[in-house]
């Protein structure tokens, strides 16, 4: 005998009836019933709605027995623990059903809420799946406190670390950062400019982008923007380099900047420092090729690190994202910065460390020069009033600013009504 959910997908059942499947009020199993409304929801153009609001209100005992059972249609687990359909109470169940794949616990962990991200540190068999804390450590949403316990979980030979941030705080000291972790790949999260560099970092940095260091290895330091954009006119001392000076506040810097740069950059080279007199940053960076460059962001100090993220030579910017010192503060300023090169933008995104920090996130966003595919996929990730005011920039293109919008509605709506 066909059960009704047969007769459903063979589109056997009449118009009435399939109304009635959708307000949930056949006479058939609950666990049929469930399934039935599932399928409506996701396949049915019709009745689709109708169903969707049925099961965000269904029995909660009811949808608790389906959420635990292994037996259940993976296609009605699957929809349950979506975000868009997720009921919390149900998540602890789903969690540990083994049926409910690891593949979309994982897609749930990217954009958890703090609830959500709490009931999955607590659950067994989250906190057994290095896949799916991997997953986890990199949501935006993560608290300090829960970003040292991933941590903490991915290390199963390791004592369990405090609920405490292991990034460092102004002030802090070298040892107390070593107090809060002995973990090498901490160690190198953490920021302290008296860290110790090791050379095998920089070589393999130059040897990964071997080709890339070759084809630019003569390229002179021109900062995106230009000099005085970068400094401002009054940063060379006159009597070190006039010529240069006198040429950084003559030109238009919008009309040609390289030009400014490149020229500053050759007469900087030329002149050198005075007797008994140092460099400043600037004139230092002119005087290294690309590959001495390179190593001077990996290396250097916060203010090197500063200049040279706006190199135009793409391969030198990016190696400052690569720093083992580079801390959160310098990223999310990085972040929101107009001067520098799409690339770093774009790869800012793909360290998850960097994208543990809500504010990094926000600030792409909300920056006019990230490019608009990445700017739209990371808004959803945004709080409801950062939203609002992004949906009211006019700095950001309008694309941004109407989905912004959009969202804010929809997220305002969402919980108006629990």
């Amino acid at each position: 005998m066909s059960r009704t959910i047969d007769l459903i997908r063979a589109s056997k059942l009449p118009s009435n009836m399939m109304q009635f499947a959708a307000k949930g009020a056949l006479s058939v199993p609950p666990d049929e019933n469930i399934e039935i409304l599932v399928y409506l929801a996701k396949h049915n153009k019709v009745f689709g709605d109708l169903a969707r609001m049925t099961l965000a209100g269904w029995d909660e005992k009811a949808s608790l027995v389906a959420a635990a059972d292994p037996k259940t249609p993976q296609e009605v687990l699957d929809y349950l623990i979506a975000p868009e359909n997720l009921r919390p109470k149900l998540l602890p169940s789903l969690l540990e059903n083994p049926s409910v794949q690891n593949s979309e616990l994982a897609k749930f962990a990217i954009s958890a809420s703090q609830e959500s991200i709490d009931a999955m540190l607590q659950s067994t068999r989250v906190r057994a799946s290095a896949g799916v804390l991997d997953v986890l450590g990199s949501n935006p949403y993560l608290k300090p406190e829960q970003s040292a316990l991933v941590a903490s979980l991915l290390r199963p030979n390791q004592q369990q670390l405090p609920s405490t941030p292991v990034e460092a705080t102004p002030g802090q000291s070298g040892n107390a950062l070593a107090a809060n972790t002995s973990d090498p790949a901490e160690e190198a999260d953490v920021t302290e400019e008296g860290v110790e560099v090791p050379d095998e970092a920089v070589s393999a940095y130059l040897t990964e982008h071997a080709n890339e260091i070759a084809a630019e290895q003569d390229k002179p330091f021109q900062p995106v923007g230009g000099i005085v954009d970068l400094l401002g006119t009054n940063y060379f001392p006159v009597s070190e380099n006039k010529t240069m000076t006198e040429i950084a506040t003559s030109t238009d810097e919008a009309v040609a900047p390289v030009a400014v740069a490149s020229t500053a950059a050759t007469a900087a080279k030329a002149v050198g420092p005075a007797p008994g007199q140092r460099d400043n940053t600037v004139q230092k960076i002119n005087r290294l090729d690309v590959k001495g460059r390179i190593q001077l962001a990996m290396k250097g100090n916060k203010e090197e690190r500063s200049i040279l993220i706006r190199d135009g030579t793409k391969v030198v910017a990016l190696a400052v994202l690569d720093a083992p010192k580079i801390s959160d503060g310098e990223v999310e300023k990085f972040a929101l910065q107009k001067n520098v090169l799409e690339a770093v933008l774009r790869q800012i995104p793909l360290k998850r460390r960097f994208m543990k920090n809500y504010i990094v996130v926000r600030n792409l966003v909300s920056n006019p020069r990230t490019p608009l595919d990445l700017g739209l996929g990371l808004m959803k990730h945004l709080m409801v009033q950062d939203l609002k005011n992004i949906s009211a920039n006019k700095e950001v293109s309008e694309t941004v600013r109407k989905l912004a919008m959009k969202m804010y509605k929809q997220k305002l709506d969402s919980a108006n009504r629990k």
